[in-house]
């Protein structure tokens, strides 16, 4: 210890002392940065963050062109032609299109979800008129030749084959197809199966840029060191001739939910079960929004919740387990996620429906306070980073929510009561109108679901097929 007291006095540390608990040293100050908006001559909203600490430019163009513009019968369009966005543009192929940025010092990415398209650049500002040209090209002279196309489909339906020996894939896909149903947009996987990869044509992949890929179905966020009438002007040369044309207009389907069911899928082995357990809810941009946020916060929203306490800490039944709420552009699910052992797969649910019900009895100030201060903790996170920043942003564009959104936040969580908490949680847990999802070993695991006493038991295949019901 004597060594170790003047090693830290050499080194000009303090002895630890891990006996004191760590005091705060003060507030942290933290200003919202401001958000300008302008539009481009050709229609794109752009979205615009000043920040000059670092001599970088971050641009993020939020595309209304996520999965659920697939036709059903060709799921995964969406992320196929995010796929070959960068295969080649503008005259460049794909190999010359990479090291043409790679050698600016810049990083692009495109990428696909349920909602949205995402084509983002990260670049000095020092060689961001060069790296806002390639850019440009990638959004508006893609090649989406017919040769890569070909070699993405090979490799999505690949992803997919590898993806059906993931219990945990197999347990969310399958969950939200029941969840949504295949009426709806978001009720199969937006990466496809393979059957509907395979039928996706080069006609296909150009319809679908070309009706989706627009200025007027896109907004682009901007952040980082550069004057904003400068990058007006820079962005107006870039994007020029980049049209809009006519939209498709999708409706989705809200199916009305229905008593609790439970579903079961073989995994041979396995030596842990999935569990999936949750229902459809409203959409995202509700008043009662910040309410739900922190009751689920208590539930299984965070490391110390309730329902992690339970499963992981209590009784050992798993390495983790959390709820939460997954939104979507037009609405959302409630559900619970855990990986329990194989053994304690009936113990698991008895317990997740035990939390369910328990959160509509009882919830204690004490833990209000603290969900409410985790999340004031947590925001100025959302405003760290150049890429937070965008991403933040996004999700203001894609759940349409208020331009003072992130200025009222605060206010907003602070002002949930202890009754806001206990209407959410009856409004939006639904203990009897469940989808019960459990992949795992027939013969360990089904035994133990009959023992539930929950009904009858819909096993299913890893397409999400009936094969037979118990």
């Amino acid at each position: 210890m004597e060594e170790l007291n003047r090693m830290n006095e050499l080194s000009g540390m303090e002895e630890l002392n891990r006996t004191k608990k760590p005091q705060p040293k003060g507030r942290i100050s933290f200003t919202l940065p401001e958000i300008e908006k302008f539009t481009l001559d050709n229609g794109l909203e752009v979205l615009f963050v000043k920040k000059e600490r670092l001599p970088i430019i971050q641009l993020s163009l939020i595309i209304d062109a996520g999965s659920r513009f697939d036709p059903n019968e060709k799921k995964g369009l969406s992320i196929l032609v995010s796929s070959l966005l960068d295969e080649g543009a503008g005259g460049l192929g794909s190999l010359e299109l990479s090291n043409a940025i790679e050698s600016l010092g810049s990083v692009l990415s495109v990428s696909s979800d349920p909602d949205a398209m995402f084509i983002s650049l990260l670049s000095l500002s020092e060689t961001f008129d060069k790296s806002l040209d390639l850019y440009s090209k990638v959004i508006t002279k893609p090649h989406l030749a017919e040769e890569d196309m070909q070699r993405e489909k090979r490799k999505q339906i690949n992803r997919i084959i590898q993806a059906k020996d993931d219990a945990g894939y197999i347990a969310s896909v399958l969950f939200e197809k029941l969840v949504y149903t295949v009426h709806s947009p978001y009720g199969l996987p937006e990466m496809g199966l393979t059957e509907t990869v395979e039928k996706i044509s080069s006609n296909d992949i150009r319809l679908f840029y070309e009706t989706l890929i627009t200025p007027q179905n896109s907004t682009l966020i901007v952040v980082g060191s550069i004057d904003k009438e400068i990058l007006r002007h820079k962005l107006n040369i870039a994007l020029l001739g980049w049209h809009t044309h006519m939209k498709p207009i999708i409706s989705v389907h809200n199916p009305p939910r229905e008593k609790t069911r439970l579903y079961f899928v073989q995994k041979e082995g396995a030596a842990q079960s999935e569990i999936r357990i949750g229902h459809l809810t409203e959409g995202r941009n509700k008043p009662d929004f910040f309410a739900r946020a922190l009751m689920n916060s208590i539930l299984g929203g965070q490391f110390s919740s309730r329902i992690n306490l339970n499963l992981r800490e209590d009784k050992g039944y798993t390495y983790g387990a959390h709820s939460g709420f997954n939104y979507n552009k037009v609405n959302g699910y409630f559900y619970v996620s855990a990986p329990v052992k194989t053994e304690n797969t009936k113990e698991s649910i008895v317990e997740i429906l035990k939390e369910l019900k328990g959160i509509q009895v009882y919830i204690s100030e004490k833990e209000l306070k603290f969900a409410k201060s985790s999340q004031v903790r947590k925001f100025p996170a959302l405003f760290e980073t150049y890429g937070q920043i965008g991403r933040s942003l996004a999700n203001m564009i894609i759940y349409c929510l208020p331009d003072d959104y992130f200025n009222t936040f605060l206010d907003n969580i602070k002002k949930v009561t202890l009754e806001e908490a206990y209407e959410a949680a009856h409004n939006y847990i639904i203990p009897d109108e469940l989808v019960i999802m459990v992949v795992g070993d027939r013969e360990a695991v089904k035994p133990q679901l009959e023992a539930l006493n929950l009904g009858s038991i819909t096993e299913l295949d890893r397409d999400g097929n009936v094969i037979g019901t118990v």
